[in-house]
């Protein structure tokens, strides 16, 4: 099964690279991608998972609206994109939960970054997929930990695709830089292994982030932004429905391995 995700939030990544941004702007350009996103999803009948802050989605409540109504899953992402407490946790899921009308079952970190699995069992989600099981200098170093999916202090955790053998990791920035075609032959490679695929991408992304003076984005972020980043994710969709790959959500896919 292929686990399309899109972490919905506010847009504060410029913050990482020294550079300003109003939550206003924030929010438009989360909104915009986040609309390009279910555009695409619907074009191809495409079911996905929205891991979405609580800030985000009390701003955008149509969008909230639409991906409920499209029959997607909503899920957490916490409360703030740039601030976490542990009571975070419970309250994102109850506020969600409030916002849309649905169960929150899900629980992402945001930026990935580690998160006490006790507190997660605690809140009451079902499953985290917070992990990237891969090493990358600076951000994630979980080598030690499995590649494919577990159970920790009773929770599913559902790790980040990464290939086999090397660990190389299937995420947004992949996608962006890799040829299209040498990225297609490592989901395939991965998928062939682990039944499958569980890749990740943001609102923003959908969006030019050509613009240094604004966002202060290196060239591997912006890359294939935009119109390109579009086209790349619907041919992306298009040759995997061609391979017969059936998409679902997070909780279509735990269904399927409890069963």
């Amino acid at each position: 099964m292929i686990l399309l995700s899109f972490d919905i939030e506010e847009f504060d990544m410029p913050f990482e690279y020294g550079k300003d941004i109003s939550f206003s702007d924030q929010i438009m350009i989360s909104r915009a991608g986040t609309i390009t996103i279910l555009d695409i999803l619907d074009k191809y009948d495409v079911k996905a998972t929205f891991f979405c802050t609580v800030t985000f989605a009390e701003n955008v409540p149509d969008l909230i609206k639409r991906i409920k109504d499209a029959g997607h899953e909503l899920a957490s992402h916490g409360y703030y994109h740039s601030d976490f407490k542990p009571e975070h946790l419970l309250q994102s899921k109850l506020k969600l939960e409030e916002l849309s009308g649905i169960e929150i079952t899900g629980y992402r970190m945001a930026r990935m970054m580690p998160v006490d699995e006790r507190e997660i069992e605690k809140a009451g989600y079902t499953y985290n997929t917070s992990i990237n099981p891969t090493f990358l200098p600076g951000r994630y170093n979980n080598l030690n930990i499995s590649r494919t999916f577990f159970t920790k202090e009773n929770v599913l955790q559902i790790p980040a695709s990464v290939s086999p053998l090397f660990r190389f990791p299937l995420f947004w920035l992949s996608f962006h830089n890799l040829p299209l075609g040498i990225y297609k032959s490592l989901v395939s490679w991965t998928y062939r292994k682990d039944k499958y695929l569980n890749v990740y991408f943001h609102p923003w992304e959908f969006t030019d982030l050509n613009d240094f003076e604004r966002f202060g984005f290196p060239g591997y972020v912006r890359k294939n932004t935009g119109e390109k980043m579009i086209k790349r994710m619907e041919n992306f969709i298009c040759w995997m429905k061609e391979k017969k790959y059936p998409f679902g959500t997070f909780q279509d896919f735990i269904k399927t391995i409890k069963k």
